[in-house]
């Protein structure tokens, strides 16, 4: 065999190769990230609208909606889109084709929203465009904590701080922080006091974005030297935003502070983060792309050690479900087993050899082969992780045969008195092509994994080319190396193929020599007794073949029997539970209810085993976060619970169950669902809270939410599903004025003039003429709201009796609202979504106790059901 001669002639060659390689793979593994599963590089392209104040319907319609029309117009390579509308906040997911250009898509989504947005409602800013796919999970989160900062300061520290010095670490991508308050320049009007002054709220704001600006001075050249010129055109002190003049009555100037109150406050609180009952700020660094969680998370720690000593001393940060341990442990786990099944087989080939020699030949070819297949798989931009490493372990046993397999033909001719060159040429001929035929047959049983679509190819793809990298390597090995190193260690030593004595042997080896003349004798007895029974099976064929078929087809009847599922499942020794308490519920009262939810908890998990609870309550500020979470939240009544347990925990699932029980049994009104907590559920749910989805797209909501009523009803009954709910409630409180604009237009009042009004006095003006503050301090710029305060407006009658001016009219002029509108109170949907621009409602459902896979078998009948029961041009 020519390629047997090379290596013969050549020794030295494939010597070194090897050595090169030994001395290479350390470098290419500190390269390659380390990770839980491979990356699943899915790309999608996550477009974020805010305006304040603006509700869910309304955001749906007027922005989410005609932004999706243009996308699905301008925008290459869209496998599908996908949108949620929350009040204020709108979120756009475009997910692209396999192999699409992401770079292209962003440039392409980003200009479809500059060109769009002056079709968009007045004061509507640029979207945020955020790139991200399915390995992008939270793999660390810290809690920031004080007893002495105010919930915006720590808030302010979190994001100006904190955050902007973590963003450096490479492969971390990390949104707002959630929880305090969003700092804002607040000016509480007075409604009293301005009504006293015959002022309306748009004279406070005029007179602030009058006196509180930004211009260009330029510079001025006096004799030799040149300067700088600027004004005070923003106070540099916030007390003297209080000063500015609005008006001059009779020579009397009307300050700020006459009307108004300005300070360093927040936005109204809509998300509560504590941990084990402190409240504080939530930061979650996630992992985006291919980078290694365990380097990203090494790189947010030691960077976190920098940062600490610049926070204020009261400020307590904690670490809090760091996923890099389940990660490390799940990865040394499988490395250690590896070892061990490496270990076995050295030492079973020594046993069957009988030759140290011919060990250590094998046992060099396995390692080999292995990382030859590392670094072909690190050249290919693949990771070390689970499914990596498990093809690397299922690949040992395959390996031993190739280089034992040749060994031993080469003991045979030795044996017979063949010289060693001859020995090696005859018995690698011989088996050269049946080896062949192996390697080749065992990899093309991994061939159709390159063929599988979605998460299920960047899933097991990498496994089948470790598997086929290493097997080909090894086919390799065993016809150069090995008969190199068989030249070379017996070059001075004749094998006989006869068993060492134990009296002959040296006392150091005298006892493993004795194990292996020992374990000759059972062999040969067993050898004899396998003979004899397939002397038996030869003798009555017809009776053997019927019992084996026999035997095959009644393992059919264990199939019932057998899970289904895509992935095992995990104890990551943590759980996730979401609260959704009655749809409109403010969140002071979700935070109490939470209080009540913590309780039951502990009562459940013992003290001992319990190491933390987290709690995230209501809507996290900014509107970015939104992309990235999972739980399906609606609106303030919505909170999730992380529960971390110690070490020496009970089985999660233990827990789980009982808790779901007990909760749903003590809270009658409110839904809990548990969420994926470990890292390996949240990257295949792809950001679903649930493993199984059921969309019902369709135009007519009403008849669709029939059918899904029907269809919630049938899977709730089916064993195994837990966690059943239509995601989209439709009972969202809502306060409708139907404004009489005959009678508004006899006032002197236009439509625009009430929502003006409406707009100043609940949400603000910073949507809609932003103003802004710099802190010299730190050089931070905040945003400053002109509102009345929410206690000012906690009633019917205050909401009634808001005062309306107009743009052309004096505040003697001002109406109340009741003189204008009617009060009417309706029900509507908390959240709009969207697949491919049209309405869809969600069905989802949780699987405990059964196999997915079987759980699924019994909700397709459903499905198919309901596929009929739906609308014309509605589907599934």
């Amino acid at each position: 065999m020519w390629i047997v001669r090379l290596a013969l002639r050549r020794p030295y060659t494939f010597v070194v190769a090897a050595i090169v390689i030994f001395i290479l793979t350390p470098f290419v593994l500190l390269r390659m990230p380390t990770d839980i599963l491979p990356s699943i590089d899915i790309p999608v392209v996550s477009v974020v609208w805010t305006y304040n104040g603006l509700n869910a319907q309304e955001v749906e319609q007027r922005i989410v909606y005609n932004h999706e029309r243009m996308i699905s117009t301008l925008v290459n390579d869209i496998q599908h889109i996908e949108s949620t509308s929350y009040s204020g906040v709108g979120v756009i997911k475009v997910y692209l084709q396999p192999g699409a250009s992401v770079a292209q898509a962003v440039a392409q989504i980003t200009a479809t929203a500059q060109t769009i947005l002056r079709t968009l409602p007045a004061g509507t800013t640029p979207p945020f465009v955020v790139q991200y796919n399915a390995s992008s999970v939270p793999i660390l989160q810290y809690s920031l904590a004080s007893k002495q900062l105010s919930p915006q300061a720590l808030q302010d520290v979190a994001m100006n701080q904190v955050k902007i010095g973590l963003s450096t670490v490479r492969g971390a991508s990390i949104p707002y922080p959630a929880g305090g308050k969003s700092p804002v320049v607040a000016v509480d009007i007075d409604l009293p006091a301005l009504e006293a002054k015959n002022l309306s709220p748009q004279d406070v704001i005029n007179a602030i974005n009058a006196q509180n600006l930004i211009l260009p001075s330029g510079t001025a050249k006096i004799g030799m030297t040149e300067y700088d010129v600027s004004l005070n055109s923003s106070p540099s002190v916030l007390a003297e935003l209080n000063n500015l003049p609005i008006k001059t009555v009779n020579g009397a100037v009307i300050r700020i502070h006459d009307v108004a109150q300005v300070y360093f406050g927040a936005l109204p609180q809509e998300n509560v983060v504590r941990l084990n009952g402190l409240p504080g700020v939530l930061l979650t660094v996630l992992k985006s792309g291919a980078a290694s969680t365990l380097q990203v998370v090494d790189g947010i720690k030691n960077t976190m050690q920098r940062i600490m000593p610049t926070l204020p001393s009261s400020v307590q940060v904690k670490e809090f479900a760091d996923q890099s341990l389940f990660v490390r442990a799940a990865i040394d786990g499988v490395v250690r087993e590896g070892t061990i099944a490496a270990a076995l087989t050295a030492l079973m080939i020594l046993l069957f050899l009988g030759t140290w020699r011919g060990t250590f030949i094998v046992a060099t070819s396995i390692p080999l082969s292995i990382l030859v297949s590392i670094i072909i798989l690190g050249a290919l931009g693949e990771t070390i992780n689970l499914m990596t490493l498990g093809g690397l372990a299922l690949a040992v046993g395959i390996l031993v045969d190739d280089a034992t397999v040749e060994l031993e033909n080469v003991h045979r001719h030795m044996a017979r008195g063949e010289p060693t060159l001859e020995a090696i040429l005859n018995g690698a001929q011989e088996i050269a092509l049946p080896a062949f035929v192996s390697t080749m047959s065992i990899s093309v049983v991994f061939v159709p994994m390159f063929f599988l679509t979605g998460v299920a190819r960047y899933l097991f793809v990498p496994l089948a080319e470790a598997v086929v990298f290493a097997m080909i390597t090894s086919y390799v090995l065993s016809r150069t190396l090995v008969p190199t190193m068989v030249k070379w260690f017996y070059k001075r030593h004749k094998y006989t193929g006869e068993l060492a004595q134990p009296e002959k042997a040296a006392p150091w080896i005298k006892p493993f020599v004795s194990l292996q003349v020992g374990f000759e004798k059972w062999f040969d007895k067993f050898r004899e007794g396998y003979r004899k029974l397939l002397g038996v099976a030869l003798s009555r064929r017809g009776m053997f073949a019927a019992l084996f078929l026999l035997f095959a087809i009644g393992t059919w009847l264990l199939l019932p029997f057998l899970g289904q599922d895509f992935f095992p499942s995990v104890d990551a020794g943590q759980f996730r539970l979401h609260v959704r308490a009655p749809t409109g519920t403010r969140i002071e009262e979700t935070t109490q209810l939470i209080d009540r939810v913590e309780n039951v908890i502990r009562s459940v998990v013992p003290a001992r085993e319990l190491g933390g609870i987290l709690d995230n309550i209501g809507v996290p500020s900014g509107g970015l976060p939104l992309t990235y979470i999972d739980n399906g939240l609606v609106g303030t009544g919505d909170a999730d619970i992380w529960v971390s347990l110690n070490h020496d925990h009970k089985p999660t699932g233990t827990y789980v169950r009982e808790l779901r029980s007990k909760l749903n049994e003590d809270f009658p009104g409110t839904t809990f669902y548990f969420l994926p907590s470990d890292i390996t559920n949240q990257t295949i749910n792809f950001g679903l809270p649930a493993p199984i989805d059921v969309q019902l797209v369709g135009r007519d909501l009403a008849k669709s939410r029939a059918v899904a009523d029907r269809l919630l009803n049938g899977i709730r009954r089916i064993p195994g599903a837990v966690d059943v709910r239509i995601q989209q409630p439709d009972d969202q409180p809502n306060l409708e004025f139907a404004v009489d604009r005959t009678k508004a237009s006899m006032m002197g009042l236009t439509q625009r003039d009430v929502a003006s009004s409406v707009l100043l006095t609940l949400s603000g003006s910073s949507q809609t003429q932003p103003n802004y503050w710099i802190n010299p301090n730190n050089g931070v710029q905040y945003p400053v709201n002109v509102r009345v305060p929410e206690y000012d407006m906690n009633s019917f009658d205050a909401l009634n009796s808001m005062a309306i001016t107009g743009s052309k009219t004096g505040k003697a002029d001002a109406q109340l609202l009741a003189n204008l509108a009617t009060l009417k109170q309706t029900d509507t949907s908390p959240t709009y979504t969207h697949y491919d621009i049209q309405p869809v409602l969600d069905v989802y459902a949780g699987v405990d106790g059964r196999s997915l896979g079987n759980v699924l078998s019994d909700v397709t009948p459903l499905i198919q059901k309901a596929k009929q029961e739906l609308p014309k041009g509605s589907f599934i």
